[in-house]
């Protein structure tokens, strides 16, 4: 057969031309093309013939068939099938290495979010999608989406004591809500498990840097939380310490005491835990550490002081990516 006879068999494609030469613009391959090549290159044409063909380059037909011939035959499906797997692996190893995998798995492991580790540590330079992608699919050693945050745990309802006397939330200044001003506390619990032990570990959290303290305490009473506050109110400067923003669980009736410090105390509305959300949700990070099954007259000073560091050195979205521990300090060190 002549070119010109097989040519009126398969329908030819639209020919631009300049200056004597074929436009051609770079796209991946197409099954119907693959499915030509497979086609002309058994009826002996060359690929030069081929590329002219389908107005592509020659390499590019050489390349293609190099790639994917089979004991030096070339079948359409087969070499289709190979690209389609190519073009999924492509995006998820494109910037994976080995020194990467360990680097993120470290911060995984410290309970770093993948938003976190692309922002703070790797400056952007890896979506954080793309280190979610590495986990799903097993590319990061170790880790698996139990190494992620969120678990899908639904929030107990409250069954502890209240009180209904104190100053309420709606008279807090508006600039403690702004989180403009330093010096303004979320404050909480975090309880042993039921029937292990009474021990807690009171929590406390600066609003505008989310530094966050915790400190153990023996129970979940007015005189435990404020041995604790007092121990606070110890180790920082008194312009540090404006106001607390507590639920009203009994554990604050000592907020007389407290207001005798110096600091105003806020009690937030019943059920409405988004108005202390920086404590709820460093609580569930030191969480992550302490399970609820934990029982925190167990564990020792040290361990919690080393987990407190982790949490304050971790950066932070809301923070532009800073941590609590650098700008708290700069916040002291700006204290009259």
């Amino acid at each position: 057969k002549t070119h010109y006879e097989f040519s009126c068999k398969i329908k030819l494609p639209h020919k631009t031309y300049t200056k004597g030469k074929f436009i051609m613009s770079y796209h991946h391959l197409t099954i119907s093309e693959r499915i030509r090549i497979e086609v002309l290159s058994i009826l002996g044409y060359s690929t030069r013939f081929i590329a002219k063909f389908l107005h592509r380059h020659h390499s590019t037909i050489a390349r293609e068939l190099s790639r994917n011939k089979i004991k030096n035959e070339y079948v359409s499906t087969s070499a289709h099938n190979k690209y389609l797997k190519r073009r999924k692996n492509s995006s998820h190893s494109s910037k994976y290495n080995e020194f990467l995998s360990n680097l993120i798995s470290e911060k995984l492991h410290e309970n770093w979010s993948p938003e976190q580790i692309s922002n703070a540590l790797l400056n952007g330079k890896l979506s954080f999608k793309t280190i979610y992608n590495w986990i799903y699919i097993g590319k990061l050693k170790g880790i698996s989406l139990k190494n992620l945050r969120h678990k899908g745990k639904r929030r107990k309802k409250e069954t502890r004591g209240k009180f209904l006397i104190g100053n309420s939330i709606t008279t807090r200044p508006k600039d403690v809500k702004s989180r403009k001003t330093f010096g303004h506390w979320e404050l909480d619990t975090i309880v042993s498990s039921r029937g292990k032990s009474k021990a807690c570990l009171a929590t406390f959290v600066e609003r505008k840097t989310r530094f966050y303290v915790a400190i153990k305490i023996k129970d979940r009473t007015a005189p435990s939380m404020l041995k604790a506050i007092k121990k606070l109110v110890k180790v920082l400067p008194k312009k540090a310490l404006k106001t607390f923003t507590t639920d009203r669980g009994k554990e604050f009736a000592c907020y007389k005491e407290v207001e005798k410090l110096n600091i105003k105390v806020y009690f937030a509305d019943a059920y409405a835990a988004w108005q202390r959300g920086s404590n709820e949700n460093s609580n569930g990070l030191l969480r992550e550490y302490y399970p609820k099954k934990t029982d925190l007259g167990k564990i020792s000073n040290d361990d919690l002081i080393e987990k407190l560091i982790l949490l304050n050195n971790r950066p932070r979205k809301c923070l532009n990516w800073d941590n609590p521990f650098n700008l708290f300090l700069k916040e002291v060190s700006h204290l009259d």
